[in-house]
Order: structure tokens, then C-alpha cells, then sequence
């Protein structure tokens, strides 16, 4: 019950704020919008236990592709507000781009069969101390190859304690081990010779070298202007 309405509110604050970005004309309340709408985007996929979304939502748009956006109008802008008007014909063009994108949306959301991924999920819960006393002796057997019952029996019980803490929330060390290449939640139940599932290491990786970038464009705009004399060696 409690995620349901988490789920309208977020939603509700997504579709209001991506709403109040095209209708505002005014950059600096664009952007804060815009971090309302993309904010709430990681909070609907954080409910969805989509740890590794959320968080790149956040490093990569709130918290750097935005900034940058506002450092760049706090620091160009001639007056002390910037106001974007825009023509009959730019407004029949972003509406043109918004149904297109509408419809794939809806034409994605139709072509998923949901029916068969809620056959998938799992049925048992265990409460939160059950979990944490499976999971601390997962480390004192290998399920990678075993195929006698006893020990496949300790792998379903791993897993299951791995599934209830993703429902309970804490999925932090998941998602740790994740961006060092490790899926626990996908390995344990693996056959013997099968690949493992990769991790976030190379998402990761590209995260930084973006967030790398926003650093240096948020430096270039943040840097004094110093003038030059015509004549001087720094002159070009």
C-alpha cells in the first residue's frame, strides 16, 4: 500500500515537473523543475529495486548534467533573469517530438507480456533476521558446481535471503559489489560452466568519464576573465 502511493506521488511529480520545464519561460526555474522531474525518476527506480538506475539517475542527471546547466546560466547570463521565448512553430515541433516519443513509450508498454513476469517473480519471503543469518553462511559452502540436493537446497536459501533483502530495501552491498563486477544475485544458482553475470564496472566507468567532463565544462565557465593588453605575452 505504502509503495503504491510512493509510486503515484513520484509519478505525479515526474509528469508535474517535466510539465512546469516546457511551460515555465525562465532558465533558472527550468532547471529546478527539471531536478524535480529527474529526481523523482530515480525515486520510482529505486521503489523498483533498480539500485544501479537510481543512482546513475542521480550522479549523472541531477547531479551533473543539471548542475552544469545552472552553473552555466548563473555564470553567462547578461541580466539577472533569462527568459526563453518560443514560436508557434518551435511549439508545434516539441509537441510533434513529444507524441512520437508518447507512442513508443505506449507501443513498449504493450508489447511487454507482464502476465508472464508476474509468474516469474518470486513467492517466498523471509523476514529480515532470517535473511541475515542465511546470508552469513553463504560463505561457507560453494554452489558454483554442486548438483547434490543438499547443497542446491543452501543455494535456493541464499538466493531467497538475497531476494528478501532486495525487498527489504537494503541492497547497498548488492549494489557495492555490483560496480566491481560481481552479481551475486545472478551467480549463486548458475551452473557450473556458465558466464557470469556482469556487473556495473563498465556503466560505472562511463559515469565517471561523464561526471569528469561536467567537472571540467563547470571550471571553464566558473573561470575569471581576465583581460588582456594588447601587446603582452599572454596575448594570442
Amino acid at each position: 500500500m505504502i509503495e503504491q502511493l510512493l509510486f503515484w506521488v513520484f509519478a505525479i511529480l515526474t509528469c508535474g515537473g517535466a510539465i512546469a520545464v516546457v511551460a515555465t519561460q525562465n532558465v533558472v526555474r527550468m532547471a529546478f523543475w527539471l531536478v524535480v522531474s529527474l529526481g523523482s525518476v530515480a525515486a520510482l527506480f529505486f521503489l523498483l529495486h533498480a539500485d544501479f538506475l537510481g543512482a546513475a539517475q542521480l550522479l549523472i542527471y541531477v547531479g551533473g548534467t543539471v548542475v552544469l546547466l545552472v552553473f552555466g546560466v548563473m555564470l553567462t547570463a547578461s541580466g539577472p533573469t533569462v527568459q526563453i521565448k518560443t514560436s508557434p512553430a518551435e511549439a508545434f515541433l516539441g509537441a510533434g517530438v513529444g507524441l512520437l516519443l508518447l507512442f513508443v513509450l505506449m507501443f513498449s508498454i504493450k508489447s511487454v507480456a507482464w502476465g508472464d513476469l508476474e509468474s516469474q517473480l518470486p513467492t517466498r519471503r523471509l523476514s529480515p533476521a532470517v535473511a541475515d543469518s542465511l546470508l552469513a553462511r553463504t560463505s561457507e559452502f560453494d554452489v558454483s558446481g554442486a548438483e547434490d540436493p543438499a547443497s542446491k537446497a543452501k543455494a535456493d536459501d541464499a538466493a531467497a535471503a538475497l531476494v528478501a533483502r532486495n525487498q527489504a530495501g537494503r541492497t547497498v552491498r548488492q549494489l557495492g559489489l555490483s560496480f566491481f563486477g560481481l552479481r551475486p544475485d545472478q551467480d549463486l544458482n548458475r551452473p557450473a560452466g556458465g558466464a557470469l553475470a556482469p556487473g556495473f564496472l563498465l556503466p560505472f566507468e562511463i559515469v565517471s568519464i561523464h561526471l569528469l567532463v561536467v567537472l571540467v565544462g563547470a571550471a571553464y565557465l566558473a573561470r575569471a576573465k581576465r583581460k588582456v593588453v594588447p601587446g603582452s605575452p599572454t596575448e594570442l
